[in-house]
């Protein structure tokens, strides 16, 4: 059985942070990062981000060159796939694939925020009708530090014949950021 332990384990600097609901009959408190987190320490804050997709949305691959993403997926359910693309990185090559959103889409669908450090390409899927991605980033966007592989391309993955994708998502774009990648 996978586990958010497990998972944890399996690409250097990828951790997955458990989230703790605290529900009555109102509802629930549900908090996601703190800025004294051991995995939000590196980087600190850029920007934060919101992105709402519909059933099928592919977006992969993409990756930064020093930018840390922080994910978090409170509504919904997705697949994700990251991919350690880091040459110098002890799990260079390594695939990890697992699911993120709402528990009341399956025991294995994590309620979790998600730490994506440069070099990991990254990509999800939406399984249900409707998800919204919450995601802090350690800069602020810059154009010429992400760069994107196309979608079915450089990660041996099976996104599915009904993937949606737009042209950003169907093109390669090597960043011009002269920047040296965290490792």
């Amino acid at each position: 059985m996978t586990t958010i332990e497990s998972l944890n384990q399996e690409i250097a600097g990828v951790y997955l942070k458990e989230l703790k609901s605290h529900a009555d009959d109102r509802g629930f408190f549900r908090e996601i990062i703190r800025k004294t987190d051991n995995f939000f320490d590196e980087g600190g804050f850029g920007q934060w981000s919101h992105s709402r997709m519909i059933k099928n949305v592919v977006k992969a691959w993409h990756y930064h060159h020093e930018q840390t993403d922080w994910w978090y997926l409170p509504l919904g359910h997705a697949e994700v796939v990251l991919f350690d693309d880091r040459p110098e990185s002890q799990t260079f090559g390594k695939k990890m694939v697992f699911h993120l959103g709402e528990k009341k889409f399956g025991s294995m669908v994590f309620e979790a925020c998600v730490k994506i450090p440069p070099g990991v390409l990254h990509g999800l899927k939406v399984l249900s009708d409707e998800a919204h991605l919450f995601y802090i980033t350690s800069k602020t966007y810059d154009p010429n530090e992400e760069g994107r592989f196309t979608y079915n391309t450089k990660v041996d993955h099976d996104w599915g014949a009904d993937a949606l994708t737009v042209p950003n998502d169907r093109r390669d774009f090597i960043p011009t950021s002269t920047r040296k990648p965290i490792a």
